[in-house]
Formats: structure tokens, C-alpha cells, sequence
């Protein structure tokens, strides 16, 4: 099936702008225009940049995979993929899957930020004489950085990860990163993550599915320390970077009023936090039958947008969504990095070291990770009507939806191509066989092995176009859901077989 030419012609201009944007960010880097390149040193501001880009792709495309692979019975392959057998045995061990997810949230929002200091161009940077406009939409908005961490760190990732899932989560990149975001869940830092997840099932007088016992002795005593410590951080977190807002100490844009900085805040948290709950809320109401979805007038909106010719819009919103959270993301990390000029004291009066601590920004990851991401994916989660009645839910699909329309990040799935190229990836079906040919050996997918829910802030992969039929069966309650899935897959199929016609057009 050849390309149209269209789909070609996003594929163009998408890539020449992602490469011009690569180009301009080596370009502020070797100028010393970036606050690690001008604090440090070009290399290595240079090297950070690229480690963390390429850390943030694993990041994201081991999601996919631990998800994807869930219900998928692990005996298959363990001998063809040990390593991704290894990963597989480890996060879905018990409530694994859970505690992986939430440290894998709080590494991505951390990644990003301190990608923010490595690449992003210091105030009033002038770069080979461009134009000013051009300075302006690449430079000032963060254009730039969005482009190059979307595409390269996220989309391609993603593309290659949901249904290349064994081969890409077959490495100890892999394994090390999946020890990585336990570790950071075990070291409780979030844990007050668990106190909301609570309070929203005690709401929703829905009951929190576990694969683990009930905690006792120790284990229950060890659990509340580390969520009282996570919230006595948390408060700490925030008095450091409130008080650093209205003293104007961080790396807002010049000119900006500390109160707008303060309010623009917690606007960014709500915004963050909308786009993280969307798409737990339109996993979860594919769940609910038409007839349950209400009779507010922005729930039917939305629900009719995205259910718009067999749920197809899915995968468009998705796209969207990751453009705009990404670029949240950046602004989020310009308003909460603190910065302490000549002569000025440090926030609190605290010691140079510990100043320098809270530079790195995470006080402002930790805040982000808590409050606008988790919470409310646990939120909607349990109250996904809710969130969908939100007439800003609307707003934003509309947003997300018309960025993706744009084709300005349609170069990942170029990226894509070439990665799974070179290395090599296959599809699972060539080592595990289908949902049906693995149910035929009476080792089919256990649905079961997911818990999607109240409490539960599951994602599943947003570009899978073979996802295991447990995966399906989640959504196959009414005739509704089961054209929902099926166009959703379709549509998912239609685009990358139109990338791989792409390439060899």
C-alpha cells in the first residue's frame, strides 16, 4: 500500500524539523548557551543531553513493554529473550507492575528536567545571526527541545516497543532501568502517592485490588515511615519552591510578575494533570456502557469525539497528548528551577551545597511527579465520568487532536523506522505466535495478571497495534468497546503500515 502524499509530506517536514532542531540545540550548546554548557562545560552538557534523551526512550518504551507483555505467559520466551524473561519475572511479581509505574513517572518528569538544563538556551541566547523569529518560535517557546525530546526520547520509542515488545525490553538497558524505577519507589520518596490512592478508593467505596497480602508486622510499619517521610518531603518541596517564586529565584523568563509566576504554577500542575488523567479516564470508560456514561453535555462530547469513526481518534489523541505534556514539561521546569544570582541569599538561607542541590530541580520533580501527575491519574481512575464531564477534558482533546492532525511529530514514526532497522527488532508474533496460537497450546494471555481500576494509574501502550487478546478482553464487554478496540487497532496498523510504505517509497 503506498503512501499518500500527504502522509509523505508530513514525513518531510517533520524530520527537516527535527533535524534543524538538533541542529540548533548542538549549536546552543558549543556556544555555551545553555545553563550546563555555560555553568560546566560544552562536552559535557553535550553528553548528559544525549544520554538522558536516549535513557528516556527505555524509559518510555519499557512501559509498553512490561504492560504489553503482562498477560502474556512468560514460559514463551524465556529461552528465546532471557533478559526480557528476567524483567518480566521482577515487574510482575506480586504488585511489581505497580511500584515500577510509579518510579518510571517520577524518572521521566526528572529526565526532563534535567535535559531542560543541559539543552535548553539561557536567557537572551543569539545563535549565527538567525532571525529573530526564528530565535524566538525555537528558542523562546522551547520549540526546539519539544521536538527533539518528543520524537527522539518518546514517539519512536513507543512506535517500536508495542508491538516489538520482547526485542526491545531484551537488554540490560532494560533490566538496569526497570531496577532503577524500583529502587526509586522503594526509597518512599512518592510513597504519599499511596496515601491518595487510598483516599480515592475510600471515595469511590471501591475496593483496591492487590496481588499481595494484606502488610502487617514490619512491612505495615516500614510503609506508613516511608509515606510520612514522602509527605514531610513533599511539604518541604513545596515551601522551597514557593518561597523561591516569590522572591523571584528561579529561571522564569524575565519580566514575569512573581505573583503570575506563582499562579502559572499551580495552572501548570492543573494542566499536567488534566493530560495525565485523560487518558486514564478514556482507557476506563471504554469499559462502561453507553447508557453509564451520563448525561452531562461535555461527557457525551467527549465521548462521541473520541469514539468518532470506531475509536480511531485513540491514537491521534495520544500523539497530541505527548506534545503537550512534554511541553508542560518544559515549562514547568523553567518555572520551578531555582537560581540564586551574585550577591543574593540561598532560599532559606541554606548552605551553598544544599542550594546547589536544589538547583538540579528536583523539588520541582518531586512536586510534578505527586501532584500533577499521579494523583490524578488515581482521581480518574476511579472517576472517569467525572474527569470526561470536565469541560476542559474536551478542550484539550480537541488540542491534542489537531496537533497530531499538524503531522509536525510524524518524523518519530521515520525515527522508528530506521531504529527498528538497524536494530533488528521483530514483530512477537515471530516468537511467541499470536493470542490464538498460544491459547491453542493451552498457554494463553491471563487477563487477570492487570489491574485496571480504581487505584490504579495502568497505562496501556498507545501505539500497540498487537496487543495480546487479554489486553482486549479488558474492553470487550459491550458491541461499543469491541469497535472501539478493533478501530483503535486498525488505526494503529494503518499507520505503521503506511511508515513502512513510507520507507520504501
Amino acid at each position: 500500500m503506498a503512501a499518500s502524499p500527504l502522509l509523505l509530506f508530513k514525513y518531510g517536514y517533520s524530520t527537516i524539523l527535527l533535524i534543524f532542531s538538533i541542529t540548533l540545540i548542538m549549536g546552543l550548546i558549543f556556544t555555551e548557551q545553555t545553563k550546563l554548557a555555560a555553568d560546566v562545560h560544552p562536552a559535557l552538557a553535550f553528553i548528559v543531553l544525549w544520554v538522558l534523551v536516549i535513557w528516556l526512550s527505555m524509559v518510555e518504551g519499557g512501559q509498553a513493554s512490561l504492560v504489553g507483555l503482562a498477560p502474556v505467559n512468560r514460559e514463551l520466551y524465556k529461552d528465546s529473550h532471557p533478559i526480557c524473561y528476567k524483567c518480566t519475572s521482577i515487574a510482575h511479581k506480586g504488585d511489581n507492575l505497580d511500584r515500577y509505574l510509579m518510579g518510571r513517572q517520577f524518572m521521566v518528569i526528572f529526565i526532563v528536567f534535567m535535559i531542560n538544563m543541559a539543552g535548553n538556551p539561557i536567557a537572551d541566547a543569539d545563535l549565527w545571526g538567525l532571525p529573530d523569529w526564528i530565535q524566538n518560535i525555537f528558542f523562546t517557546t522551547g520549540f526546539a527541545m519539544i521536538l527533539y525530546v518528543c520524537m527522539v526520547g518518546q514517539l519512536n520509542t513507543q512506535v517500536n516497543a508495542s508491538h516489538c515488545m520482547l526485542d526491545y525490553l531484551n537488554s540490560y538497558f532494560g533490566l538496569f532501568t526497570l531496577c532503577v524505577a524500583m529502587t526509586i519507589e522503594f526509597s518512599g520518596f512518592m510513597h504519599c502517592s499511596y496515601l491518595i490512592q487510598m483516599l480515592v478508593g475510600a471515595l469511590s467505596g471501591k475496593p483496591i485490588e492487590s496481588n499481595e497480602p494484606p502488610k502487617s508486622g514490619f512491612t505495615l510499619i516500614f510503609f506508613w515511615a516511608r509515606a510520612l517521610m514522602s509527605l514531610a518531603v513533599l511539604s518541604f518541596c513545596l515551601a522551597v519552591t514557593l518561597a523561591a517564586l516569590f522572591d523571584g529565584k528561579t529561571t522564569m523568563w524575565d519580566g514575569v510578575p512573581e505573583a503570575v509566576s506563582v499562579i502559572l504554577f499551580f495552572l501548570l500542575m492543573s494542566v499536567v494533570g488534566l493530560l495525565e488523567g485523560m487518558q486514564i479516564a478514556f482507557f476506563a470508560v471504554a469499559k462502561i456502557p453507553k447508557s453509564e456514561r451520563g448525561d452531562n453535555i461535555f461527557a457525551k462530547k467527549t465521548c462521541e469525539l473520541l469514539f468518532k469513526g470506531k475509536g480511531r481518534n485513540l491514537p491521534g489523541f495520544m500523539i497530541g497528548r505527548q506534545l503537550c505534556v512534554v511541553t508542560c514539561f518544559f515549562v514547568v521546569a523553567r518555572v520551578t528551577s531555582l537560581e540564586i544570582e551574585d550577591g543574593e541569599t540561598n532560599v532559606f538561607g541554606v548552605s551553598d551545597g544544599l542550594q546547589n542541590f536544589f538547583n538540579t530541580g528536583l523539588c520541582g520533580a518531586v512536586i510534578t511527579t505527586i501532584l500533577g501527575s499521579i494523583s490524578w491519574q488515581l482521581v480518574a481512575s476511579a472517576f472517569p465520568i467525572a474527569m470526561l464531564s470536565n469541560p476542559f477534558t474536551y478542550v484539550f482533546l480537541n488540542i491534542c487532536l489537531f496537533l497530531e492532525a499538524t503531522g509536525i511529530a510524524s518524523g518519530a514514526w521515520v525515527l522508528a523506522m530506521i531504529h527498528k532497522k538497524i536494530a533488528g527488532f521483530k514483530r512477537d508474533e515471530e516468537y511467541i505466535g499470536t493470542a490464538e496460537e498460544r491459547a491453542a497450546k493451552n498457554m494463553g494471555d491471563n487477563a487477570e495478571e492487570l489491574h485496571i481500576g480504581a487505584g490504579h494509574a495502568l497505562k496501556l501502550p498507545g501505539f500497540a497495534d498487537n496487543a495480546p487478546e487479554g489486553l482486549k478482553e479488558l474492553f470487550s464487554k459491550d458491541p461499543s468497546v469491541r469497535e472501539y478496540i478493533e478501530g483503535y487497532m486498525e488505526e494503529s496498523a494503518r499507520k505503521l503500515a503506511e511508515a513502512e510504505a513510507g520507507e520504501s517509497s
